[in-house]
Order: structure tokens, then C-alpha cells, then sequence
């Protein structure tokens, strides 16, 4: 059925967008709840200045949602626990408690769902992406940690539930340097003397 939308509709469009959806969708969902109505020819021209205005309201959409995920992006959350001995939850971490922490630490207002939809049942680290827009996926970094070992993370020190992951992580990152600089060219006998010692571009790092 061809609906002519009348409020932002996700994965669909904005009001205005005249679009073309399931029947059942629009009858059970978008009719009843005033977000769209049948595009018949009436409609269509009794719509003309809500459909004229949709162009500048998909490019409002797509700034806010820009502006949203460069606030999130890389944002790190950390949930205290409870755990058995082999890292496994009491529980889960669930899309709207990421989503919750998330509002409270940024006032950024996510939909739990286009939060990853996979629950968090596991201590460590985990990137877990959050879908903005077709081409906009900022990433979280959550922190799953035993509920004792909050205070010691948040003030900077080492917590025994990270401690193989930060270990693996630092040689990971070595083991990558080597490999950069074996596969560099060796530089000119003059060039090499001009090099200060000691400096190596660490992974990750670029100018900005």
C-alpha cells in the first residue's frame, strides 16, 4: 500500500515521504496510530506542502543522527556485576540497560533497538555497534566488570577480571610494532642519524 507518511517513521522515512509498505503494516500500525495515511489522489493534494517539505526534513534527520553518533562514538559504559567463577553472568546485560547507561552518561536518547540485539552474559570488553542509519553504525565499548572491582577501574587501576585482556592487548600492540618496523626499508646512513631515537608511531595513531 502507498502511504504518505505524517511523522518520522523509522527505516522508513520522514513526514512528508510519500512510501510504499506492507498492508497489513499500514492498517494494523501506521493508520491507526496517525503516523501516515493512504496516499489516494485527494490525500495527495491535500498533502502538497507536508510532501514539499519532506527534502528539508530527511536532511534535518540525517544531521541529527550525524551529531548523534560522533557524541556516542567510542563512549565507554562499565556495569558492575555478578559472577560465577568461569566470567559468566548471573543474569545479562540487556539492550535497554546499555541504552539507559547510555541516555545517562551522554543525554544522547538511543531506541534500545537499534541497539546489537545480542544480551551481554560475560565479563570483558566488548564493542557493541549501535545503528543510527544505514551508514551510520558508532560503536560503544562496554566494560562488564565484577560489581567490587568498579571503584579500583574507575579510578585507573588494574582489575584481576581485565587483567589477561590488558595483557593480551599489550602484546598484541608490540607484536604489531615489530612487524611495522620489519617491513619498513632500512633508511640512508644520513637519514638514519637524523631520525630521533626512541619515537614509533603506535597503531591506531594517525595526524589529524
Amino acid at each position: 500500500m502507498k502511504v504518505i507518511l505524517k511523522e518520522y517513521v523509522y527505516k522508513h522515512g520522514v513526514a512528508g515521504d510519500v512510501v510504499t509498505v506492507a498492508d497489513g503494516f499500514a492498517r494494523n500500525y501506521l493508520i491507526p496510530r496517525g503516523l501516515a495515511i493512504k496516499a489516494t489522489p485527494g490525500a495527495l493534494r491535500a498533502n502538497q506542502h507536508l510532501i514539499k517539505q519532506s527534502a528539508q526534513r530527511r536532511e534535518e534527520l540525517r544531521s541529527m543522527e550525524h551529531e548523534a553518533a560522533q557524541k556516542i562514538h567510542g563512549v565507554e559504559l562499565v556495569f558492575g556485576v555478578k559472577a560465577g567463577k568461569n566470567r559468566k553472568l548471573y543474569g545479562s546485560i540487556t539492550t535497554r540497560d546499555i541504552a539507559q547507561a547510555l541516555l545517562d552518561k551522554t543525554g544522547v536518547d538511543i531506541n534500545r533497538r537499534r541497539i546489537s540485539e545480542r544480551p551481554l552474559r560475560e565479563l570483558g570488553v566488548h564493542e557493541v555497534p549501535v545503528r543510527i542509519a544505514a551508514h551510520v553504525s558508532p560503536m560503544l565499548r562496554i566494560v562488564v566488570i565484577r560489581e567490587e572491582e568498579v571503584p579500583a577501574y574507575q579510578a585507573g587501576q588494574q582489575v584481576p577480571t581485565l587483567a589477561g585482556e590488558q595483557a593480551f592487548a599489550a602484546v598484541e600492540e608490540e607484536e604489531t610494532v615489530e612487524a611495522d618496523k620489519m617491513g619498513e626499508p632500512e633508511p640512508p646512513a644520513q637519514a638514519a642519524a637524523l631520525e630521533p631515537a626512541g619515537e614509533v608511531e603506535q597503531p591506531g595513531e594517525s595526524a589529524e
